[in-house]
């Protein structure tokens, strides 16, 4: 199995246990979302333990060592994205499985089980198409003022949506155009996006321009821009000259 097939896998695999969790529990609320993340945790991580034990692992929901460090492979794994959305029955929510290889976002694979759909690195679906009016994706409750000043600039129109993974997908599925934020994130909130991102063709950076890197003692990461690739200079002038 390659390293894209079982990105897909693993969070085609988790997907399903979380819909599952969430359709027979009892649990509602901050309780359903963390027995989904535990669940799902558990579930990523032992299987990248079998299946891949001699590279790095990094997740938000399991203690970050340094031993990760010094593999030049590391998969990034986020086991809910928008915990918050899927303990409130919402479908905005994903589940991220990456591979960093040597820092970059290499394999990805952005699972969004409420639609029963798995966007890979290594199967682009057709190009993303560029809407006449710009469409912003934004923080359902947190808009980064960034993104509202330039949707303002642009006389874009604002779409909230919860998790990141969601919010990059649109992009991909050619329901939005934009994806600016800058409200603070980490490794694992974008490695899997940023890699889907990247396979279909649109622009992935930070919001000064520079780029992504990935498995850095600090995992820290906390602004993207994504967005088709003739609008990234512009975007990324507006940005600077705020």
């Amino acid at each position: 199995m390659t390293d894209a097939e079982l990105a897909a896998k693993l969070a085609e695999d988790a997907g399903t246990l979380l819909l599952e969790l969430r359709e027979s529990s009892n649990l509602t609320g901050k309780s359903l979302g963390d027995a989904g993340d535990k669940a799902a945790n558990e579930m990523l991580v032992a299987a990248l333990r079998e299946q891949r034990p001699d590279d790095g692992l990094l997740s938000e929901e399991s203690k970050d060592t340094d031993s990760r460090l010094d593999k030049d492979r590391v998969w990034i794994i986020d086991p809910v994205d928008g915990t918050r959305e899927y303990s409130e029955g919402r479908d905005d929510w994903a589940v991220h499985v990456a591979l960093a290889i040597d820092g970059k976002a290499v394999v990805g694979a952005v699972a969004l089980p409420s639609f029963d759909l798995t966007l890979r690195s290594d199967l682009p679906i057709a190009s993303p198409v560029r809407s006449h009016k710009p469409r912003m994706v934004v923080s359902r409750s947190r808009p980064a003022k960034e993104a509202v000043a330039i949707a303002e600039i642009l006389d874009a129109d604002l779409i909230p949506m919860g998790s990141a993974g969601a919010k990059a997908m649109a992009i991909v599925r050619g329901e939005a155009d934009i994806y600016l934020h800058s409200g603070g994130q980490y490794e694992w909130d974008n490695c899997a996006p940023a890699a889907v991102a990247e396979a279909h063709g649109l622009h992935c950076s930070r919001i000064d321009g520079r780029p992504l890197i990935y498995n850095q003692r600090d995992t820290y990461l906390p602004d993207l821009l994504i967005c088709h690739s003739e609008d990234a200079n512009r975007i990324l002038a507006l940005v600077k000259g705020l």
